[in-house]
């Protein structure tokens, strides 16, 4: 069972009791770090949004079913409050409790059933091999990413090569999708971008990173880059676990060297997983 799975089964398992994400990652037996990514490669959620999404879809199911005391299911639901709860409630299925409780039905919200992930990894992931790549810098477009929203992705591609002319201080022609300034809540930034000289002449409407020096191992990924996600969702709950190798928190991210054609998305590229020495 890998960290994702592991993590399904505990949350769905403990929902009625407080949950954290140092507890969820002990029991995938991963970083806090290893567990966001696992999950939200498996998944396309954050680990607590979706708990906090299934405590949510339980409370309105009680609601439906007229349960009288709010309070009672703002503590099951490890809010703090009625006023907590109920402000989390709308935000979420965007009406409040009282009015799920006086419709009695719940037809008309988006519910978060429990996930039944597929567990099927690749059949064959190709091993990697390892690198200590330099440090360098990246700039390029980029943007604030979380699970639910990773499908812009492709978009920032676009813009990319939109802009990439205006990127100054360029350092050859490959391209680079990093991952960095990650949060326990899933959220992280991803620049598509190029290496650079330096970023003292950079626009201001570019993102920017510094890669440090650091041992990867080193995926490709030799399909379609629209299927990335089941080779990167493979690395993370099935490679990593049984490798031996613990994920260093640094940035990741994916190589397209000149075999890649942007234009129709084959060629190939590959993924550096920064690994602890």
């Amino acid at each position: 069972m890998n960290p994702a799975q592991k993590a399904l089964w505990f949350i769905e398992s403990h929902l009625a009791e407080p949950l954290n994400l140092d507890d969820i990652a002990a029991i995938g037996g991963v970083s806090r770090f290893h567990m966001v990514r696992a999950f939200g490669a498996a998944t396309g959620f954050s680990v607590m949004r979706y708990v906090r999404a299934r405590r949510l879809t339980e409370a309105a199911r009680a609601l439906a079913k007229g349960a009288p005391d709010i309070l009672a299911l703002a503590l099951d639901a490890d809010y703090g409050s009625h006023e907590a709860f109920t402000r989390a409630f709308r935000d979420h299925f965007g009406v409040t409790p009282e009015a799920v409780r006086a419709a009695t039905r719940l037809d008309h919200l988006k519910l978060q059933e429990p996930i039944l992930m597929d567990s099927t990894a690749l059949d064959q992931l190709p091993k990697p091999r390892f690198e200590t790549g330099k440090a360098f810098l990246v700039a390029g477009v980029g943007e604030r990413i979380h699970c639910e929203n990773g499908a812009v992705i492709p978009g920032l591609w676009h813009r990319f090569h939109q802009s990439i002319d205006g990127v100054p201080a360029r350092i050859g022609n490959v391209a680079y999708g990093v991952c960095c300034n990650g949060d326990d809540a899933g959220n992280f930034d991803y620049i598509a971008g190029v290496e650079v000289a330096d970023f003292s002449d950079l626009p201001r409407e570019f993102y920017h990173a510094r890669i440090p020096a650091q041992k990867y191992a080193v995926f490709t990924h030799a399909d379609h880059v629209s299927t990335i996600r089941r080779t990167i969702s493979t690395i993370w709950n099935h490679w990593l676990p049984g490798s031996g190798h613990e994920v260093a928190d640094a940035p990741n991210f994916e190589r397209y060297d000149e075999k890649f054609d942007p234009m129709t998305g084959n060629g190939g590229l590959e993924i550096w997983v920064p690994i602890r020495s």
